[in-house]
């Protein structure tokens, strides 16, 4: 899923934010991970440890979900599981396999991360197929499907999993791709990291946005929403509108179609494909932007709207006290926004 949310900071490396140490208690960590680069601010007031031992440790939380979650590296947990190898799962995914199933559950199949070779064939997972016919995408559907899972994850007394033994009944084991939570999950580890060292203004930026406390300001954390529009890839180059966070703990997500895609015989093929039906979806919502209590469920509930649409997403969010979002949707060619009643959205250009 492609992210489209970005902070109106400026990030800097660790040494320049060691430099500005003394007019400020606040330090930007800064580095890459998962394909791109991660930045965390937050408020040293009362830290114990050195900005360095920071960065060390988040750096290496994020090269732990590298080799746990990632189905880019060969190596990782998940890869092997995927090629049906006995693992040793760790503790981040037996939780992150548990609460997709939740996911799974709670939106009846629309965000189903045992559809990985589903993404695959439409060229939005770890391959580069494209234009599937019909009866591939009917044959990839039966062996796809978090309902041909069991709901706890059978780790055998020696620490072991065998991908077999987590089939309800016999037959190909599906497999799992957690691009559509990884990102949000990555932002809650780091955060609670944080919390750990005893931080409490904080802005974790891993793709997906945690943050809680407030800005160096003293004033709640400014968010920029990206304008959804078709070729607008460089993020704050066009922004519908800014957004403050609310008080307390939050994961902040955007998903949207407009940055990857592909067109064929003048179609275009969004890469968020509707795991229910095996086809990318095709409505005229163009972004959701998710404010719930962590960035795993932000992220989760920002692809369920794109899976679902327009007045499905608004249904939804109206019956959700614990969730805000903001829906940018395409009327006739004009850009429109709706948002839920806590979600203020500011300088909209709609």
């Amino acid at each position: 899923m492609i992210r489209i949310i970005r902070i109106f900071l400026c990030f800097f490396t660790v040494a320049a934010a060691l430099s500005c140490s003394q007019r400020s208690s606040y330090i930007t960590i800064t580095g890459f991970a998962q394909g791109g680069t991660y930045a965390v601010k937050f408020n040293t007031e009362g830290l114990q440890c050195s900005p360095e031992h920071v960065k060390d440790s988040i750096d290496s939380i994020l090269h732990n979900i590298d080799n746990s979650l990632s189905g880019y590296n060969k190596k990782s947990l998940l890869s092997r599981f995927n090629a049906g190898e006995t693992i040793a799962p760790d503790p981040m995914f037996v939780e992150i396999y548990s609460e997709a199933y939740d996911i799974f559950c709670q939106t009846t199949g629309a965000v189903d991360v045992a559809s990985a070779p589903l993404f695959d064939i439409w060229g939005f997972g770890f391959a580069n197929d494209s234009l599937p016919s019909s009866e591939q995408v009917a044959k990839v559907m039966q062996s796809c499907g978090m309902n041909r899972l069991k709901r706890e994850m059978p780790v055998s007394d020696q620490g072991t999993l065998n991908p077999s033994d987590l089939l309800t009944e016999p037959g190909v084991l599906p497999k799992l791709n957690y691009n559509a939570i990884a990102q949000g999950y990555s932002c809650d580890v780091v955060a609670r990291y944080l919390y750990s060292l005893g931080v409490k203004d904080m802005l974790v930026d891993i793709g997906e946005i945690f943050c809680d406390g407030v800005n160096p300001s003293g004033q709640p954390w400014t968010l920029g929403i990206d304008r959804p529009a078709d070729g607008n890839n460089q993020p704050g180059a066009q922004i519908q509108g800014i957004f403050r966070a609310p008080e307390g703990p939050h994961g902040i997500v955007t998903s949207g179609n407009y940055r990857k895609f592909y067109i064929r015989d003048g179609k275009k093929y969004a890469h968020t494909v509707d795991p229910r039906t095996g086809y990318p979806v095709e409505h005229t919502l163009l972004s959701a932007t998710i404010v719930a209590p962590d960035a795993t469920l932000a992220d989760a509930y920002a692809t369920y709207c794109m899976v679902i649409g327009l007045d499905a997403s608004r249904e939804f969010l109206e019956s959700r006290p614990d969730l805000e979002g903001c829906l940018i949707y395409d009327d006739n060619g004009v850009f429109r926004t709706w948002t839920s009643s806590g979600f203020t959205l500011e300088e909209s250009i709609d």
